[in-house]
């Protein structure tokens, strides 16, 4: 099998674990985020209100790790203490350590970290009538508010951060992949998937159709393959441990020859 690099590109300061795993796994690991996570400055005021109302929600889902490290930043600037008797929910056990850090103990739907894995928990099977808060990045999928609106739930948001595309010279991603001998690429979400996919030229995208794809979802490779990626691994989900679990799958098989 040829020495081939693993290029990871989760935000900065959140790969470091993940490429320690694929070093340990007898691999080049190198790091380029696709991601930038920011801040939102103000908190608008029907956000802020539903902020102070937080005791008035049933349920309050995160539907990541990010919207664990902001929200819950903002959600303590207005409860020192947390108010009881809510249901907390997170996509992943990931997230859900991280509520756990704030004394939250978190329901999530195991293996499964999707908005329908959320949906499928038992809580939120019946929340007809009942207000749902979730606490997310600045746009992103809508199936999760849909579908609980659906069941009938007065779903509202708090968008509290906001995920930005790199500043990266054009021709750069390209040349990097080239540089380090990159022959999979891990992508964590479908916008890392699309923030790459601007970042190459029709050129640059043809040169890397032999480069190994490694994606959070059948969803994002569904995009992947559109894109004309033709070599596309698709992880139990995002989380660490499912990305290294198909990386060995990659190394078992061979596959980055």
């Amino acid at each position: 099998m040829a020495a081939r690099g693993v290029l990871v590109t989760r935000p900065a300061g959140q790969g470091d674990a993940l490429c320690e795993g694929v070093a340990r796994r007898g691999l080049g690991a190198h790091q380029l985020p696709l991601l930038v996570l920011e801040p939102l400055p103000l908190l608008p005021a029907v956000e802020r209100a539903r902020v102070l109302a937080l005791d008035e929600f049933q349920h309050i889902i995160f539907i990541s790790g990010n919207a664990v490290r902001f929200g819950m930043e903002v959600i303590e600037n207005f409860w020192p203490q947390l108010p009881l008797g809510l249901d907390w929910y997170a996509v992943g056990e990931g997230t859900a350590r991280a509520l756990a850090a704030f004394g939250v103990a978190a329901q999530t739907p195991g293996a499964d970290m999707t908005s329908e894995g959320l949906l499928a928990l038992p809580g939120l099977r019946n929340c007809s009538g009942e207000r749902v808060l979730l606490v997310k990045g600045e746009g992103g999928r809508e199936a999760l508010a849909r579908e609980l609106a659906a069941r009938g739930a007065r779903v509202e948001t708090l968008a509290c951060y906001r995920r930005v595309a790199p500043a990266l010279a054009p021709g750069a991603f390209a040349a990097a992949v080239a540089r380090w001998n990159i022959g999979l690429i891990m992508l964590s979400s479908g916008e890392g998937l699309a923030n790459m996919l601007a970042l190459l030229t029709p050129a640059e995208t043809s040169k890397l159709q032999d480069v190994w794809l490694l994606l959070p979802s059948a969803r994002v490779a569904d995009s992947a393959a559109a894109a004309g990626f033709r070599h596309c691994l698709v992880a139990d989900n995002a989380s660490d441990q499912a990305m290294l679990r198909a990386l060995e799958k990659w190394v078992a098989s061979s596959g980055d020859e």
